[in-house]
């Protein structure tokens, strides 16, 4: 274990307010703690990369999405709201945005009218490229902290911990 933080001090005052829980009862505390404050911590240390490229987290998300397809970067609205589990509004909103500021194009599907097609543009591709590259660099300077084998480690069990939540 090493020097006690935040979530320590705050799973010991539940020790004492509420001394009939029992260790496991704290244990899952001080873990859902730490994750949720990594969480808050970590949002705008990534937010201000991005923001720097003049995007949201929300619009990297999309044009990450378009851009992980490969060519012709090419998706309908409603599989990539089901991805990035947002509603359909909130994803109309941000292809809104997106396509206001040339970054993707949304057109009829030739094979089913009824249906769109997003499609990042080359402008948006050069985007989220350049974000992409901030992104990675942060996000391994923020996780220097832990050595490699520590970050398999954490990794591993946030993955089998995803596997529970997501049925």
């Amino acid at each position: 274990m090493g020097d006690p933080d935040i979530i320590d001090n705050m799973v010991a005052e539940w020790r004492s307010a509420r001394p009939d829980l029992d260790d496991e009862a704290y244990d899952a505390m001080g873990t859902v703690g730490r994750l949720t404050r990594v969480g808050l911590l970590l949002a705008p240390l990534i937010d201000r990369v991005l923001a720097e490229r003049g995007l949201g987290r929300g619009e990297f998300d999309v044009l990450a999405t378009l851009r992980r397809q490969g060519e012709p970067f090419t998706m309908t609205p409603t599989t990539m709201s089901r991805l990035l589990i947002l509603s359909p509004g909130a994803m109309t909103n941000r292809l809104d945005r997106l396509e206001a500021g040339g970054h993707v194009q949304r057109a009829h599907d030739p094979v089913n009218r009824r249906s769109v097609l997003v499609t990042l543009t080359p402008a948006g591709r050069a985007l989220v490229d350049e974000a992409l590259d901030a992104h990675t660099a942060n996000e391994r300077q923020l996780l220097d902290a832990l050595s490699p084998t520590e970050r398999r480690r954490l990794d591993a069990a946030l993955r089998r911990l995803l596997h529970v939540l997501e049925e």
